[in-house]
C-alpha cells in the first residue's frame, strides 16, 4: 500500500440482523486529498460514514489509519487518534456563547493532560479555540450564542468544535444541508481551505459541489461499491449515469 495513504478500509460489510447494509468496500484514502462519498438514498452511505468514523464497527473487514488496524475500537479512541465527524444534524451547545462552544471542545482533549489546572486559566485553549474561529469566519460573533446564529454559521462553529482536536482526518456529513445558495458557497470555501491542510471526507448530495471540490469520488449503490475516481472518471461512468445521476452525466 502507498506511503500516502492514511486510512483504508478492506473488504468491509455490515449486516443489521438478516438486513445487508454493506458489502465488500474497499477503498484508500490519501493524505491531503478531498474525497466525496455519494449514492441514491438506500446506497449504505450513513453506514459507511459511521463506520469510518467509529460510530458503527464493520461485520467484516478490516479498517485501519496510519498503517494501524483499528477496527472496533470505541469512538472515543478515533478521535484521540487524529480522526472528527461533523454531524449531518448541527449539535452545538445553543446557550453557549460561539467562542465557549469551540473552547469546550478543545478543553475535553487538554484537560486528559492536565485535570488538576483550573480551567480558567486554560489560556492557550481559548487561543486555540480564537484562531479556529477565525479560521472558519466566526471570530466577530465570538461573543454571540450559538443559538443565535443563523444555520449556515452553526453549521461552520460545529466544523470549528470538530477542528478542535486537530484532527488528521476530518469526516462532514451532508455539510451544506439546508444552506442557502450563498451559505453553500461559503461553505464550499470553507471546505476547500480545510482540505488544504489535511485528508476530508464528506457526504453530500448536491452533485454540483461534489464535482466542483473533489480530488476523488466514492459512488455506493445497494450497499456495495459501484465505482471511485476523479471526478471526471465519475462523469464519464455510464453505471453512475444510470443508477444515480439519472438521464446523463451532470455539467
Amino acid at each position: 500500500m502507498s506511503d500516502d495513504v492514511i486510512f483504508s478500509a478492506e473488504g468491509i460489510g455490515k449486516r443489521f440482523g438478516g438486513f445487508v447494509a454493506l458489502h465488500g468496500i474497499s477503498i484508500a484514502l490519501r493524505q491531503g486529498r478531498l474525497t466525496s462519498v455519494i449514492g441514491p438514498n438506500g446506497a449504505g452511505k450513513s453506514t459507511f460514514f459511521n463506520i469510518l468514523s467509529g460510530a458503527v464497527t464493520p461485520s467484516e473487514g478490516r479498517i485501519r489509519f496510519n498503517g494501524r488496524d483499528i477496527t472496533g475500537l470505541a469512538q472515543h479512541h478515533f478521535a484521540r487518534l487524529g480522526i472528527a465527524k461533523s454531524f449531518q444534524i448541527t449539535s452545538v451547545f445553543p446557550f453557549l456563547t460561539v467562542l465557549e462552544n469551540v473552547r469546550v471542545a478543545a478543553q475535553a482533549l487538554t484537560a486528559r493532560f492536565d485535570i488538576w489546572r483550573p480551567r480558567a486559566r486554560l489560556r492557550d485553549v481559548t487561543d486555540h479555540a480564537t484562531r479556529l474561529l477565525d479560521l472558519v469566519g466566526l471570530y466577530g460573533q465570538r461573543d454571540r450564542q450559538a443559538a443565535n446564529l443563523a444555520h449556515g454559521e452553526q453549521r461552520s462553529l460545529e466544523i470549528a468544535m470538530a477542528l478542535a482536536c486537530e484532527p488528521k482526518l476530518l469526516l462532514l456529513d451532508e455539510p451544506t444541508a439546508g444552506m442557502s445558495p450563498e451559505e453553500t458557497v461559503g461553505m464550499m470555501d470553507l471546505i476547500q481551505r480545510l482540505a488544504g491542510e489535511r485528508t476530508v471526507v464528506l457526504v453530500e448530495h448536491k452533485m454540483k459541489l461534489v464535482m466542483g471540490i473533489s480530488d476523488h469520488i466514492v459512488v455506493l449503490h445497494h450497499g456495495e461499491l459501484l465505482a471511485q475516481g476523479s471526478p471526471d472518471d465519475i462523469r464519464g461512468n455510464a453505471e453512475v449515469r444510470q443508477v444515480y445521476l439519472g438521464q446523463a452525466a451532470p455539467r
